[in-house]
């Protein structure tokens, strides 16, 4: 299991928080997916042999969010 963290722009209001979580957790091979709202951050679990960080960030950029940084682990 691979984890990453998106660093968006600032995020706005909570509906953001459910849209981006609730989009990614239905994700194949996304197993969590939680939005740290103070920091604008999107942590993520997930299986490398179903989906990639870049597929992830992509997701996010599709539902309207600009991704500043992401860090992999």
């Amino acid at each position: 299991m691979a984890k990453a963290l998106f660093q968006l722009e600032t995020l706005t209001c909570p509906s953001c928080i459910k849209k981006i979580e609730t989009t990614l957790t239905k994700t194949a091979g996304i197993e969590s997916a939680k939005v740290i709202f103070n920091s604008s951050k999107v942590k993520t679990e997930f299986n490398e042999v179903l989906v990639n960080a870049s597929q992830i960030e992509e997701k996010i950029k599709k539902l309207g969010y600009e991704v500043l940084t992401s860090k992999i682990s």
